[in-house]
């Protein structure tokens, strides 16, 4: 194939320069047939590009081409990653065919035209998807933060508005239905108003089960949620993401532009307070493609919001009828996180309220015994609330060995409370339970590691060393005083003096 230079050159001889089609073929070291052709040229549009299923590979490839679309076509029935790779036809071509002598290349080449044609790569393209004001979507991504120095693996749930492409998001531990329902309820109370439509994906804290015919069964704390705030739940396909793509972004914008660097507070629930606000700031910049600012756009969302229904809903979880093993213990998720109660509950039936922070154990008429932090995690944890424990062994000091709660101490507090005199080790117990409901247990036992030091094992030393390790009054340094003192001559003391004034004598005489 001529370039268009050397065709615009064969034409100049002829046409303009009076050479004859001999004579060209000769000067150009062309062939006669191709100087003719290029000659009697009429049509110089570019042409098309050969279509690929007309695209003509190595002919030596072409006995191979049914064998390898058989491979590809019987893929049909199997599973997506137990299929025919570019890699795995060649090698099967190689080690099953002797004759077979044709490049990687070319064999890739061409399974990739042959898994187009038989659509084994399902490439769809996305239709974008409209929304009005007042619609939102709702997910979960994964982040961490630092509360109270602790580095924490949580989670973020965002609630986008597609139509303004505004957001606001809420940090969690972890990502449950006390998670979802907390973080939806107080992005409304914060708005003032409730979405219409929320789309979500279909994780197992809403959706029981996926019915064919594309119906959901939703569970039933989220069909209360729903039917209370008054919106419309609209579930995606499984494997379709995009179709809540505004949120999928937001997961990550609100990652990338908000938690970093990773945040650091004291108290989660103050924190969370303060990152809603930080969102509306975020409104202060241009939509990506209208020409207007996203708090402008927020408007129509917050103008077509649901007013707020006039009673709370109650977002944490109620339990009732957990069995309490023979210390007074019980687990939750399925067996994963244990969580103790008090000793008068062993072997008994306790009841639990659940929000996505705290763990309340409850009896039987619903009046508190004791409060957990929630565990999170696939690990097994443990939580050991002490206070109900010492009081009771307090009141039992004789039977402390006998309970099995001696059994689940750690072993500094063991050590400590064998050496304690009998008589001692009521008010001792007594303490420790004051000192652990005060500031908890490690405080208890940080204050026993100093009494072991000093070898102090009487309540009053224990109290005082806990003042000072806990006391908020600050420890002062010594006060310098260098030479500013003077020095004063010793006030000379007649003792015979004081002893006659005593006894009535004349000091005069």
């Amino acid at each position: 194939m001529l370039t268009m230079d050397q065709i615009h050159h064969i034409r100049a001889m002829f046409y303009e320069q009076g050479y004859n089609i001999s004579e060209i073929a000769k000067a150009t070291g062309r062939d006669w047939k191709t100087v003719a052709k290029y000659i009697d040229m009429t049509d110089f549009n570019e042409p098309l590009p050969v279509p690929e299923s007309e695209k003509q590979f190595c002919p030596k490839l072409e006995p191979y081409k049914s064998l390898i679309d058989s491979w590809l076509k019987e893929d049909l029935n199997h599973p997506r990653k137990q299929r025919h790779t570019a890699t795995r036809v060649f090698n099967r071509l190689t080690d099953e065919v002797p004759e077979f002598d044709c490049s990687y290349r070319l064999v890739a080449e061409y399974v990739k035209f042959s898994k187009e044609q038989l659509d084994l790569k399902r490439n769809e393209g996305y239709l974008p998807l409209e929304h009005d004001p007042g619609e939102a979507q709702a997910d979960f991504g994964s982040t961490e933060f630092y509360e109270r120095g602790r580095l924490i693996s949580g989670k973020h749930l965002v609630l986008s508005f597609p139509w303004s492409n505004a957001a606001y998001v809420q940090l969690f531990y972890g990502e449950n239905s006390e998670c979802l329902l907390e973080g939806l309820s107080s992005i409304f109370r914060y708005l003032g108003g409730v979405p219409r439509e929320i789309w979500f994906d279909n994780a197992s804290s809403m959706v029981i089960n996926v019915i064919k015919g594309g119906g959901r069964e939703l569970t039933e704390r989220f069909t209360r949620f729903k039917e209370h705030y008054g919106f419309k739940a609209i579930f995606m396909n499984r494997g379709e993401g995009h179709e809540k793509g505004n949120v999928e972004n937001k997961v990550g914008y609100s990652r990338r532009n908000f938690l970093v660097p990773v945040p650091r507070f004291d108290e989660l629930m103050f924190y969370n307070m303060q990152i809603l606000e930080d969102f509306d700031s975020d409104q202060d910049r241009d939509h990506y493609y209208k020409q207007s600012k996203i708090a402008e756009l927020f408007e129509a969302d917050k103008a077509a919001l649901l007013p707020l229904p006039s009673v709370w809903f109650d977002t944490s979880r109620l339990i009732t009828g957990l069995k309490t093993d023979g210390y007074g213990r019980f687990t939750l998720e399925n067996g994963k996180h244990e969580y103790s109660s008090a000793p008068k509950y062993a072997l008994r039936t306790v009841n639990v309220r659940l929000d996505s922070t705290f763990v309340t154990v409850l009896d039987n008429d619903y009046r508190e015994i004791v409060r957990h932090r929630r565990l999170y995690g696939d690990e097994h944890q443990s939580s050991m609330e002490w206070v109900p424990y010492l009081d009771y062994i307090s009141r039992h000091p004789r039977s402390l060995k006998n309970t099995g709660i001696y059994a689940m101490m750690p072993q500094t507090m063991q050590s400590y409370l064998n050496n304690c005199e009998s008589g001692q080790k009521k008010d001792v117990l007594h303490i420790l339970s004051e000192l652990t409901d005060r500031t908890g247990f490690d405080s208890a036992i940080r204050t026993v590691e100093q009494a072991i030091r000093y070898e102090a094992h009487d309540p009053d030393s224990l109290k005082s060393l806990y003042s000072s390790l806990f006391s908020d009054v600050p420890q002062l340094p010594p006060l310098a005083t260098g030479n500013m003192i003077p020095e004063l001559d010793p006030m000379p003391v007649h003792l015979e003096e004081y002893d006659q004034f005593l006894k009535g004598g004349d000091l005069s005489a």
